[in-house]
């Protein structure tokens, strides 16, 4: 599977931004995905994660009620709505395909992975 992550760019906080993840190659519909970040200087961290069906949705306490994850199957396309963006969203955000079905908050809990987009907000 090869991920291609976009979307990124400069906003003022309190700004929107959608990422998408364009899935080729072996199909990831059967396997749950989500979205990653790294900050400067700091460790990856979970966003969100979404299921192989969309009927479960995971997210980071940090994010919840300003992010939406979601998937278009027709398209192999996994998507981040951002809204009301903050100064600490600024990160490299990357998508991954899972292991298994389920929504999973872990990294390891993951196989292949994008190249990230980097995400920047201005305060």
């Amino acid at each position: 599977v090869q991920l291609q992550a976009s979307g990124g760019g400069l906003v003022q906080a309190g700004g929107s931004l959608r990422l998408s993840c364009a899935a080729s190659g072996r199909t990831s519909s059967n396997n749950g995905m989500g979205w990653f970040r790294q900050a400067p200087g700091k460790e990856r961290e979970f966003v969100a994660g979404i299921s192989w069906n969309g009927g479960n949705t995971l997210y980071a306490d940090s994010v919840k009620g300003r992010f939406t994850i979601s998937r278009d199957y027709a398209k192999n396309t996994m998507y981040l709505q951002m809204n009301s963006l903050k100064f600490e969203d600024t990160a490299v955000y990357f998508c991954a395909v899972g292991l298994r079905p389920v929504a999973s908050s872990s990294s390891s809990g993951y196989r292949y992975w994008g190249q990230g987009t980097l995400v920047t907000v201005s305060s």
